[in-house]
């Protein structure tokens, strides 16, 4: 086995390590730690400060997790310390109407017990799973991390260099991005992003009901824009509500009793009566996908990579695919003896990702833009549509094996 704590040599250079990691939200974490079980070094820079990130308070944010996702998430290390704090999503239900009307009897049911290979997902709030990967980087002898530190120039010529503010000089071979929509990483590179605005924001939050939830999860589809409903450890249920963007600013400043006033007509009586529990977030709601995943000695990941609509909840589970499939490449490379930086390498990673994220940003688009209206033709059509699948077996089980990620080219990670 290689000596983890190796400064590794590329061209006669001495780095700091194999590969700079820009970004220590998830995806920045997962990458690294995806790296290090494929034998590599890493340096993740994180711009807040440590304390922040080891809060142990509930804030109301949780992420739907898909099967594929907790796979890997397994393979790094990380699951089985957030497990027992996870719920799992055993069915989706999937209805169309109005605030205060009852839904439409055209739905999509999908139930676990469909498949062979189990639950769905799971649902895991922020909080864990955040923790657990620091406590999993700071365990690993492959990988550094710096808190508090910004990237304020990059250069990739011949390696892989970062400024940081504090005027500290860091060099690898490859220089990832994890650093968000608006990444700086990809902005420095030059690559420019293809998208739109929706005019919509989400309202995110968590709830507390009087009824269990059954680990089923809910997609409420309204004029304005898609609820979701999903199932947290307890009589909990996290909320991802979409509004016009005017909408939701006028229901964010409200107090709390108004915010549930508010809330109620569109969460319905099923779950008993609600409160809230944490705090309320909002996100706008945009499509942006970088028009290249790759330059020189760099790749992008995760929402660096293509931010999309949270109408299917993939949005970090898109990210942990691009995790998994770059590590492998980079892995595959380092197994022959080839330069994991170079761009025949790097070109790898993108012709597997980019189709693929690609073609969900467009699905997460159309539905969005299909279910998002009141227009009765429309309303009619996506309702046949809906009960047609759920009649046919076969679609189905199409829909259950796409919801827990199991479908397309995956990464040996998330098998």
């Amino acid at each position: 086995m290689d000596n983890p704590a190796r400064k590794p040599i590329f061209g006669g250079m001495e780095h700091d390590s194999d590969i700079l990691i820009v970004g220590g939200g998830l995806n920045g974490p997962a990458t690294a730690l995806a790296l290090a079980h494929a034998g590599l070094t890493s340096t993740v820079i994180d711009a807040l400060p440590a304390a922040p990130r080891q809060d142990q308070d509930f804030d109301g944010r949780s992420y739907a997790l898909a099967l594929a996702s907790v796979r890997l998430l397994r393979r790094i290390g990380v699951w089985d310390h957030v497990a027992d704090h996870s719920h799992p999503m055993l069915e989706i239900k999937v209805t169309d109407g109005r605030a205060g009307e009852t839904p439409s009897p055209f739905l999509m049911h999908f139930d676990h017990a469909e498949i062979e290979e189990g639950p769905m997902g799971h649902m895991v709030e922020d909080r864990y799973l955040r923790r657990a990967l620091m406590d999993a980087m700071e365990a690993n002898p492959r990988i550094t991390v710096l808190n508090g530190e910004t990237v304020v120039a990059q250069d990739t010529d011949g390696a892989a260099r970062v400024t940081l503010a504090s005027g500290r000089v860091l060099t690898g071979s490859l220089l990832i991005g994890c650093d968000g929509r608006r990444s700086g990483t990809a902005e420095r590179a030059g690559i420019k992003r293809t998208g739109w605005d929706y005019g919509q924001t989400a309202l995110v939050c968590a709830i507390q009901h009087e009824k269990p939830h059954n680990g089923v999860a809910h997609q409420f589809f309204l004029p304005p824009g898609p609820l979701a409903i999903l199932p947290l450890p307890g009589n909990r249920s996290s909320i991802v509500w979409s509004e016009s963007a005017a909408n939701a600013a006028a229901f964010q400043a409200l107090s709390d009793d108004d915010y549930l006033t508010v809330l109620r007509p569109r969460f319905g009586d099923f779950l008993g009566d609600i409160s809230l529990a944490g705090k309320r977030f909002t996100y706008p709601l945009s499509l942006t996908v970088a028009d290249s995943f790759i330059a020189d000695r760099l790749a992008l990941v995760g929402d660096a990579a293509h931010g999309m609509h949270p109408i299917a909840g993939q949005g970090l589970n898109a990210g942990l695919r691009d995790i998994g499939a770059l590590a492998q490449v980079l892995g595959e490379a380092r197994a022959r003896g080839e330069d994991v930086a170079s761009i025949l390498v790097l070109r790898r990673y993108q012709e597997w990702r980019r189709f693929d994220t690609a073609s969900l940003a467009m699905a997460t688009d159309l539905s969005n833009r299909l279910f998002s209206s009141d227009n009765p033709l429309l309303r009619m059509a996506r309702d046949i549509g809906m009960g047609a699948i759920n009649a046919t077996p076969r679609l189905r089980r199409t829909f259950i094996r796409e919801a827990a990620g199991l479908t397309g080219d995956l990464p040996a990670l998330m098998r």
